[in-house]
């Protein structure tokens, strides 16, 4: 739905002072002697939340730790950045109780399909509270989410979001939105609701987290994935900005190992440790449709997003049954931060091959003949590509290999040889 600011209810006080009014029989009134009962309509809810209104009560909504008011301020803050993501598409505006999205552009299909996905940002977010810096937690949160769709071949239509906080502090919600619809311009998609979720209690003044959703659609026959690819495919790279959003976890648990702070500032990673964590996820939904609209996007067969499970499980989930490919190490030299943070553990990079990207941020697999051309028009837009392997169907002994990840059964992929210097 559009976005409006949200809370959890309080539960309603009982004491001796304090009977049932009887003005509902689905919802609880509180009442003390001497006081009018008044049913107010809940704003998370939208259900009616009687509630006791005597002057000199102390049971208030902000008493509580919910700030209404906050919340529409945080709202107008972000108005403007949300409504540049919306298109003729869009009808309506912020605040109503749902986003309204002009389904006729999709008769121009054949038979259109549409993509949803959800995702989150993960314990990224508290490298940003650490830092108070929340202006790029929504671009993460985009690439997150719109990038998963593209996979298939879809074009992103519309997206939501939703935050939940332990207090809403008007500017730091607003950072996050103007993140979040600054990245769906970027891909072309229309930011058409949010929520903002209020819980105080459950989450510290300073604690938020961040999901959202989307929406695309791709014609039937255009759709990407196993089916399509062949026996001597290849397989493209391309590479990451850092991190993205995944893996954070074992971050933080190398740092806090080595009594090593988020503001702390070190050579090893290029100035303040967070500020080099924090570095935004890369985009790949724009130039990825540009390939797929070109000459050659007919000879794109695959895409994979390497996110949570690491290099060898997402590629191998986008590969048929009986397909493997050998991941050649020696074609790329991950990014300082994933040697910094494997030199802190003490481990090796082969050892975080399931946990961090290391400098790949998706795979495409392609036709032979046209990985040149793909290369080329990806480096147009900034992104950085190279073949790492090729698939093949020759039946082969798979010990070793990736295989099943997901709970899909798909090809098989492994990591072979060491990664350039």
């Amino acid at each position: 739905m559009p976005r409006s600011p949200q809370s959890s209810p309080p539960a309603p006080v009982r004491d001796s002072a304090v009977q049932d009014c009887g003005c509902s029989a689905n919802t609880t009134a509180i009442r003390d002697s001497g006081s009018a009962c008044s049913t107010k309509t809940h704003p998370r809810f939208g259900l009616a939340y009687p509630w006791n209104v005597t002057e000199n009560s102390t049971s208030t909504y902000r008493e509580a730790g919910v700030d209404t008011a906050a919340g529409d301020l945080a709202v107008e803050l972000m108005k403007s950045a949300v409504a540049k993501t919306h298109g003729p598409e869009v009808l309506g505006g912020v605040g109503g109780f749902a986003g309204l999205f002009d389904a006729s552009v999709l008769r121009g299909y054949r038979r259109p399909l549409l993509a949803t996905s959800t995702d989150g940002v993960g314990t990224k977010v508290a490298i940003a509270q650490a830092l108070d810096r929340h202006d790029t937690i929504g671009q993460d949160l985009v690439g997150m989410v719109v990038d998963d769709i593209v996979v298939v071949g879809a074009r992103p239509l519309f997206m939501t979001d939703y935050i939940a906080c332990g207090k809403v502090v008007p500017e730091r919600i607003a950072d996050i939105v103007r993140g979040i619809a600054a990245a769906c311009s970027e891909t072309r998609t229309a930011l058409v609701g949010g929520e903002t979720a209020e819980h105080p209690g459950l989450l510290g003044p300073d604690d938020y987290d961040v999901a959202g959703a989307a929406t695309g659609v791709v014609e039937a026959d255009a759709v990407l994935g196993p089916e399509k690819v062949r026996n001597g495919d290849v397989v493209l790279a391309l590479g990451s900005s850092g991190l993205h959003s995944n893996g954070y976890s074992l971050v933080r648990h190398i740092l806090a190992k080595q009594n090593i702070g988020f503001a702390d500032r070190l050579d090893e990673f290029g100035g303040v440790v967070g500020e080099t964590l924090l570095e935004p996820t890369r985009l790949y939904t724009a130039p990825l449709l540009r390939v797929l609209a070109s000459p050659s996007g007919a000879s794109v067969h695959a895409l994979s997003h390497v996110t949570g499970g690491g290099i060898a499980a997402n590629l191998a989930r986008v590969l048929p049954r009986g397909a493997w490919v050998d991941v050649d190490r020696s074609t790329w030299s991950p990014s300082p931060v994933f040697r910094v943070l494997s030199d802190l553990a003490g481990t090796t990079l082969q050892s975080a091959e399931g946990t961090w990207n290391l400098g790949i941020g998706f795979f495409a697999v392609v036709e032979a003949d046209a990985a040149s051309t793909v290369i080329s028009t990806l480096a147009v837009d900034g992104i950085p590509a190279w073949q790492v392997g090729t698939v093949s169907t020759a039946e082969r002994e798979l010990t070793g290999y990736e295989q099943g990840a997901k709970g899909v059964d798909g090809g098989a992929v492994r990591l072979v040889g060491e990664f350039a210097q």
